[in-house]
């Protein structure tokens, strides 16, 4: 048991987010994803309700999305202020990505406060960044200011409320350093 919890100290305190700017050109395998995504399912959930769902744009679904964001730079862009350099780069973090999973919440508003959706959703990602460091995949977790805009372009469900996009890839960064603050600065003891 303790080579266990060894591990899953040494997976929990070695997780960084890992920008797609250090991503390399390698596929991450399909069963890779489906176990990132099956860990996820275990994370937990008042009432059961499972409220995480997901979108995942591998290989050339890549390129609709990173065109919805370069095609969005263009629109809210005055012509004479446009970037054929910008756009390109609208796209960019999408394109370099083994992976881009787009992440929201099914509310229940008769069962629970959405609060507590988002908050399911929220360890269910923890799950995936675990899974996908143990697995040496650099991942990253972004809510750029566009959801609404996104979650039309995907036709998500009225009932669900996007949180945010998931980058996926293998990685060359190098390991960064923790940079926490004491836990003893967080905690009161009851007495």
């Amino acid at each position: 048991m303790e080579q266990t919890i060894e591990a899953v100290n040494n997976v929990i305190r070695s997780r960084r987010s890992i920008q797609p700017q250090n991503y390399i050109q390698k596929e991450i395998p399909d069963d890779i994803i489906r176990t990132i995504l099956e860990n996820a399912n275990y994370a937990p959930t008042h009432k059961l309700t499972e409220p995480w769902r997901f979108i995942v744009f591998k290989g050339e679904s890549l390129k609709r999305l990173a065109s919805f964001f370069s095609e969005r730079y263009r629109t809210i862009t005055p012509p004479e202020s446009f970037s054929q350099a910008k756009y390109e780069a609208a796209g960019e973090k999408v394109l370099r990505s083994g992976c881009v999973i787009v992440i929201s919440a099914e509310l229940h508003p008769e069962k629970l406060p959405e609060w507590e959706e988002v908050a399911a959703v929220a360890c269910a990602v923890q799950n995936m960044w675990l899974t996908a460091t143990a697995y040496g995949i650099g991942s990253y977790w972004s809510s750029p200011g566009i959801l609404k805009e996104l979650s039309q372009f995907l036709n998500i469900n009225e009932n669900q409320k996007c949180l945010g996009l998931y980058f996926m890839g293998y990685h060359d960064a190098a390991a960064a350093p923790a940079r926490r603050t004491p836990i003893e600065n967080k905690i009161t003891w009851a007495e």
